[in-house]
Parts: structure tokens; sequence; C-alpha cells
């Protein structure tokens, strides 16, 4: 058995699509599928159903999963924490943070935390949601800084998990003003608003899909660009090409000089939460030391 094959089978299960999963892991796909087979012949169990056109998880690939994500983040956490007892030198602790917190929270976050800078040796990751989720299930980073909201589903809300509020956030519809300074596309009833949403990777677009894409709702939206980076559609909401749900924390700079206008009423906007995350189980004396700093900011 290699660690390898557990890092494959989570690719896998994540994306249910061998070319997906063996991007993810950078190797091609005839070896990526060698790979899983060899596990699968290991655990002696298919764990995954293949057909022309899908994949999915077997009765069998689902026990495993659980399993597979604790065992493959702790399997990195001891090599991490035995590389440390032998004295080949302190690794940086990794926060993964969410693109839109990384750039506008996340600065004026660890500066205001005296202790935590005190501690040093601190590196920031910046990504989607999906690959932040995906890096702390790996355990390659010991911290995540992500906005949450109760209704939207994660992978990391787990019995595997932590968490602590350390900021709280607004997801705000907006729109480039008309001439008149109104917002030139406004949710109503009538006809669809051209709609700048987020895709499947980001945590935001998880958010809004659970208050708004699933219920009956008084305005129609068309969907016109996708992207996973909150900037990409506030740039594109600026130039007047639709209505975004944008944190107000990275908005607000354009609101306040007027580019940026509410596209709905205030029953429209969704309140979140700014959360770090982190293993329950023990971790490093300086990852409990961090750990320590941020619940007593």
């Amino acid at each position: 058995m290699e660690l390898i094959w557990f890092e494959d089978y989570l690719a896998l299960a994540e994306t249910l699509n061998f070319s997906r999963a063996a991007e993810l892991r950078h190797v091609t796909q005839p070896a990526f599928s060698r790979r899983i087979r060899a596990l699968e012949s290991w655990i002696g169990a298919a764990l995954f159903t293949r057909t022309t056109h899908d994949v999915a998880l077997t009765p069998a690939g689902e026990h495993f999963h659980s399993q597979a994500e604790v065992l493959t983040r702790a399997l990195h956490q001891l090599r991490r924490d035995t590389s440390e007892v032998s004295g080949r030198g302190v690794r940086p602790l990794s926060i993964a943070a969410t693109h839109a917190l990384s750039f506008t929270f996340f600065p004026k976050w660890v500066r205001g935390n005296e202790r935590v800078l005190a501690l040093g040796n601190l590196s920031l990751i910046s990504d989607s949601m999906q690959a932040c989720e995906q890096m702390m299930l790996r355990g390659d980073a010991q911290f995540l800084l992500c906005h949450h909201h109760k209704d939207a589903r994660s992978r990391i809300e787990s019995g595997q998990f932590k968490s602590i509020v350390v900021g709280v956030d607004t997801l705000v519809p907006l729109s480039a003003p008309a001439g008149n300074g109104v917002a030139r596309w406004w949710l109503h009833g009538g006809e669809p608003v051209k709609y700048l949403a987020y895709s499947a990777q980001s945590g935001l677009g998880r958010i809004v899909a659970a208050q708004w894409g699933a219920k009956d709702r008084a305005f129609a939206l068309e969907t016109v660009f996708t992207s996973h980076l909150a900037a990409t559609l506030l740039s594109m909401a600026r130039a007047g090409d639709g209505v975004a749900w944008l944190p107000r924390t990275l908005a607000e700079e354009d609101i306040s000089a007027g580019s940026l206008v509410e596209a709905g009423s205030p029953e429209l906007e969704i309140p979140i939460e700014i959360r770090l995350f982190r293993p329950v189980a023990r971790q490093s004396k300086a990852i409990e030391a961090i750990w320590s700093a941020f619940e007593r900011s």
C-alpha cells in the first residue's frame, strides 16, 4: 500500500471524473487508473463503479471515504512532527484562505494578533474554497480561513474539524449605477436580470445558492458569466455587466465611491461569518500555540 493511492482515491471521490482527478494529481490518466486499480486490489473490493459516462462510489467506496481522509491527514501530520523532532528544522505553518479573504480580511487580522506574529514561520496559501478544503483534508494546511454560513454545505464541518468565529461579513447584491444613480440591474419580478455567478469551486457560491438558488424568489436570474474569484465578479459588476453578490469587505471602496450600488432590497443581503478551522485532533506545540492565540484575540 502506498500513501499516494489514498490521495488518488480522495481526488477521484471528490471529482468523480478520472480525467480531472488525474490532472489534479499531476499524472497521466492511464497511470492514475492503474493506481486506483492497485488500491482496489489491495483492499479487495471495488471502490468505484465505472460506466461510459459516469463514475460513482460503491458502498465499499463510501465506507472507505471518511477514514481515508483521516488516515491521509494523520500520516502527513506524523511525517511533519517526526521531521521536527529529528531536528531538521520547522516547516512553515500553513493557513489556507479563500482568495477574497486573503486580500481583504487576512492582512489586517494577522497584524492585529501580535501573539501570532511573534510565533513566526506562518505561511498563507490562497485558493478557491474547494482547493482549500482539499488541502485541509489532505493535511497540507493546518488552518483554513473562510466565509461560512450555516445553510451552505462544506466538506470540513464533520467531527474531524472545529472552528472559531474571527469576523463577520455580508454578501450584498451589487450593480453598476445607471445614469440616475440607481442600479443598472435591479432584482425584481419580470425580465431576468443578468447575473454574475460564482462557480462550483467557490464557497461564496455555495452560500448564495443555499439562500437563493433553489428558493422561490420574486426575481429571475440569467447567468452571463461565472468565476470562482469574487474580485473578478466585482470588476465585471463595476463595468455594468450584471449583478453579483459580493462581500461588503471586498466591495466597500466601490460602494463608498458610488461605482457599485445595491441591486435589491436589504432582505436580499446575506449575513455571513468568517471562521478559522483546524483539525480536532491534538496538533504540534506550534499549532496549538497559534490556536490559543487566535482564541484569545
